[in-house]
């Protein structure tokens, strides 16, 4: 994928390293050099040195013909008229906000725009791990109000099946993992000692699923 990443602030930065090693074509905007500097010389992908929300910028970067755009600055505002000249002006496909004020989220819902609220997602993934110690959450959805989360079965879920396990509308069994080996379960496929278990969660059945594993929840 051809994606510009606005913004080469901690956010973008790490954006922008991860997509670089995962062979993306990736150029950064940023109009700080000593922020582009941070890439280093063995940064893979381009930089280009201005204003994200400047149209010649973008072009430069080559918005014309990109499959992404992620606006990742330190300032909402700019993220947003960033976001919306790439979607609406140039068309690209998939664009992401970040955004620091999550009061703001519902606002750019509203104009078709897809927001990550750092704030939101930091505070919920907090939550969670200080009331769930024993729940391994990996991934937050939407709000929160689902989660991914992963689990080592213990020896009183060996020779149980994944039906007896999942929760229609609530709790999903996504994949198990034995011996290093993933793979995406049936619902009568059985459970081994030792395997890890993914699971998606409705966070309000997080209790039903503590009480399932024999887990206990701290308060």
């Amino acid at each position: 994928m051809k994606v510009i990443v606005m913004g080469c602030g901690r956010v973008g930065f790490q954006v922008s390293l991860i997509l670089a090693e995962q062979n993306h074509a990736v150029t950064v905007i940023d109009h700080d050099a000593n922020a582009i500097a941070r890439l280093g010389s063995d940064f893979k992908g381009k930089v280009v040195r201005g204003l994200g929300f400047d149209r010649n910028v973008l072009i430069e970067a080559g918005v014309e013909s990109a499959d992404a755009f992620v606006a990742a600055s330190s300032s909402d505002n700019a993220n947003i008229v960033a976001a919306r000249i790439a979607r609406n002006i140039f068309h690209v496909p998939r664009v992401v906000a970040r955004l620091y004020d999550p009061r703001q989220a519902e606002i750019y819902k509203r104009l078709g725009l897809m927001t990550i609220s750092t704030t939101n997602w930091g505070a919920e993934r907090i939550c969670e791990v200080v009331t769930h110690t024993d729940l391994d959450v990996v991934y937050t959805f939407g709000r929160g109000e689902a989660s991914l989360i992963v689990i080592e079965a213990s020896p009183q879920l060996t020779g149980r099946t994944v039906n007896h396990i999942s929760i229609p509308g609530e709790v999903v069994v996504v994949s198990i993992t034995r011996e290093d080996q993933a793979f995406l379960p049936l619902s009568g496929s059985e459970i081994q000692e030792g395997d890890r278990i993914h699971l998606a969660v409705l966070s309000s059945a997080m209790e039903r699923v503590e009480e399932m594993f024999g887990l206990e929840r701290r308060v």
